[in-house]
């Protein structure tokens, strides 16, 4: 049984595949004459001897190691199983799907802002999406010396750089402090442009960045609407209609809103009254000019109706020459 205990053809596999992982080193195993390679949908498998890549394949299926997958290896195209002797290589399964992923700023972000000598402090929240783009620069940073690597540590890494791309981003040209959402887009695709730069260094694309929303302080958010009313009250046109509305809404005959309503409809009988005093006087002032000249008026001054040039009023029979 010692003799031939050793010999058991073994199955090459990533078996418990997560999508939430990059890559899985199959290891340690001697790989004997019989065994088989099994890749799975949305998975790469890399041969690995004394540290070196010897061959990368990328199509799902099963494949017999000594007759489909030796040949094809780098050094070891001439390889032959001994009788009690295998061969001793890793494996490394990498995840080739695109994983998209949640983040969050974990601390408020001081964003530089005038008036504000701490700056503006602001949380944010959204997805980014990454995978494996370097086979060769990811196996000498991560996978050389890791049995896997998750998504959550990328994650790690990505987190620990949004603070200062998000500051980056958001001062760049000025942007509005109050209003971040409209550049949202713009404000992403910076981050991932830098994301991505710095994240290629170990071999990982960051494919995607979006944000979702942008959060301010509470006391902050009250001040912006509290700012924003007082602008809309500046216009008295916005705050008669404002007022009208809410006293409309209410359906209530008192109450705060029916006052304010009362007093603005109030102010607006008193503007045309105003208006049509004026305008009376602005007319009766002309047709008393052009009498005074000895020409009919264009209009009567008494009841204002136009003359079209008579000596007499066609409406009320005031003399006008």
């Amino acid at each position: 049984m010692g003799l031939f205990g050793g010999q058991f053809a073994n199955v090459v596999e990533w078996q418990e595949f997560r999508d939430d992982i990059l890559f899985w080193k199959w290891s340690n195993k001697e790989i004997k004459k019989g065994s088989r390679l099994i890749i799975k949908p949305g998975q790469d498998a890399i041969f690995l001897y004394n540290g070196k890549v010897e061959g990368v394949f990328r199509d799902d299926g099963s494949y017999d190691i000594e007759s489909q997958i030796i040949p094809f290896l780098s050094t070891l195209k001439g390889f032959k199983f001994g009788f009690n002797s295998g061969l001793r290589a890793e494996v490394l399964f990498i995840n080739t799907k695109e994983v998209l992923v949640k983040w969050g700023t974990k601390n408020p972000v001081l964003i530089p802002a005038p008036g504000l000598p701490g700056g503006m402090p602001i949380r944010s929240f959204g997805t980014f999406s990454c995978k494996v783009a370097d086979y060769d620069v990811f196996i000498e940073r991560i996978a050389g010396i890791r049995q896997q690597y998750s998504v959550e540590e990328v994650k790690e890494r990505i987190i620990s750089l949004l603070d200062q791309l998000l500051m980056k981003w958001i001062a760049k040209e000025g942007r509005d402090m109050f209003n971040l959402q409209v550049n949202a887009s713009e404000i992403g695709r910076g981050i991932q442009e830098d994301l991505d730069m710095e994240m290629l260094k170990i071999g990982i694309s960051i494919t995607g960045f979006a944000i979702s929303s942008f959060n301010y302080p509470e006391e902050v958010q009250k001040m912006a609407e509290k700012a924003a009313a007082q602008s809309m009250i500046g216009d008295v046109g916005r705050f008669q209609q404002v007022a009208m509305g809410e006293a409309i809404a209410s359906g209530k005959g008192g109450g705060t809103a029916s006052d304010m309503a009362g007093i603005a409809m109030g102010l607006s009988m008193g503007q045309q009254m105003a208006a049509q005093m004026q305008q009376n006087q602005q007319m009766q002032s002309a047709a008393l000019q052009q009498t005074a000249g000895g020409t009919a008026p264009n209009f009567c001054p008494d009841c204002g109706t136009k003359t079209n040039g008579a000596n007499f009023c066609p409406n009320c029979g005031k003399k006008l020459v």
